[in-house]
């Protein structure tokens, strides 16, 4: 079983949770960007989370299905179809046999993943198929995919046919995800403080807090770049590189902001002055440039929460879609 790309898109890769533990060897951990968005894409199908799935962004690609194949598209809304018939987001859905999946307009978000039940065959490094472009290793070959590229899936055991009707490009089961709870209010953005955040002067704390930044247009995968008024320390300081993370929001020289992305570097020397919460990187990753980051201050402990209850979820979601899928086999 495989697909085949007919037309690439702008920047589609595989990627899966990322390249964890090799930090100290300089080695990013990548990954998906919306990695709520990429585990819901697998849950659905019935994988596990932490297989591969094929991150898109728009305008996307023009993609054959050579066998029938359950599928799964969450994240962004680009008015996905199936030999131009919409299908839904954030649900299972059988394809059928010779049928073209393509994203026809942007509507909201920033990219949106595609999983295939089993998953991809892709290059695993490092424990990982996240693929890193800059290092050409990991996902497929270790580049964007590109025409007449054929992704063969890994074996399944589940007949698909049998749960397509008669002459249908397509059938949608009957279970979905709600994820109001995920993107609610995508523009307000929690942090914790960093390191670094006393050292703010008390104006440039309140500007953080009270002002909305634009995510800058040269903004990618490595980081989103802020335009807002400028920010200052109280004092000039002198940093040692040390380590950063997916979230962390660095103040450059010239008193703007970047908010470190999922192929963010290893360490970093700019002060470190505050954190994303883990729970909104699935927003943040979902924001386009020009769009505008409202900050909002929240406690470890209520990050911690919030974190808790999305993995709550995402393990239900586990469990409820793989009884589906057994059910309708059986």
């Amino acid at each position: 079983m495989s697909l085949s790309i007919i037309k690439p898109g702008l920047l589609d890769t595989l990627q899966d949770l990322g390249r964890i533990g090799y930090g100290s060897w300089g080695i990013n951990p990548g990954g998906a960007m919306d990695r709520y968005a990429a585990q819901v894409a697998n849950l659905l199908v019935g994988n596990c989370g932490e297989e591969a799935v094929m991150e898109i962004h728009f305008p996307g690609p023009q993609i054959l299905f050579e066998q029938n194949t359950l599928i799964a598209i969450t994240g962004a809304n680009f008015s996905a179809t199936v030999n131009d018939e919409q299908i839904p987001r954030w649900q299972p859905v059988v394809v059928r046999r010779n049928t073209v999946l393509q994203f026809s307009s942007l509507v909201e978000g920033a990219r949106c993943y595609l999983s295939v039940h089993g998953g991809y065959c892709g290059e695993k490094w490092l424990n990982s198929y996240s693929t890193n472009l800059k290092a050409g290793v990991g996902g497929w070959h270790g580049q964007p995919l590109r025409k007449g590229d054929e992704l063969p899936f890994k074996e399944n055991t589940i007949y698909f046919a049998g749960l397509l009707k008669d002459e249908s490009n397509f059938e949608a089961l009957p279970w979905r995800v709600n994820t109001e709870k995920i993107y609610r209010w995508p523009h307000e953005i929690g942090f914790i403080p960093g390191r670094e955040w006393e050292g703010l002067s008390p104006a440039s704390q309140e500007n953080f807090i009270q002002n909305n930044f634009l995510i800058h247009p040269s903004s990618d995968r490595m980081g989103y770049q802020l335009k807002g008024s400028p920010m200052v320390m109280d004092r000039p300081v002198e940093l040692l590189s040390s380590a950063v993370s997916f979230g962390t929001v660095q103040l450059l020289p010239d008193g703007q902001l970047i908010v470190l992305m999922a192929d963010h570097q290893t360490t970093g020397g700019y002060p470190r002055i505050a954190h994303v919460i883990s729970a909104h990187l699935p927003k943040l990753a979902q924001l386009r440039p020009c769009d505008a980051i409202q900050f909002k201050r929240v406690d470890a402990t209520a990050a911690e929460t919030l974190l808790t209850a999305q993995q709550k979820e995402l393990h239900i979601l586990q469990r409820a879609c793989m009884d589906h899928l057994n059910e309708l086999v059986c």
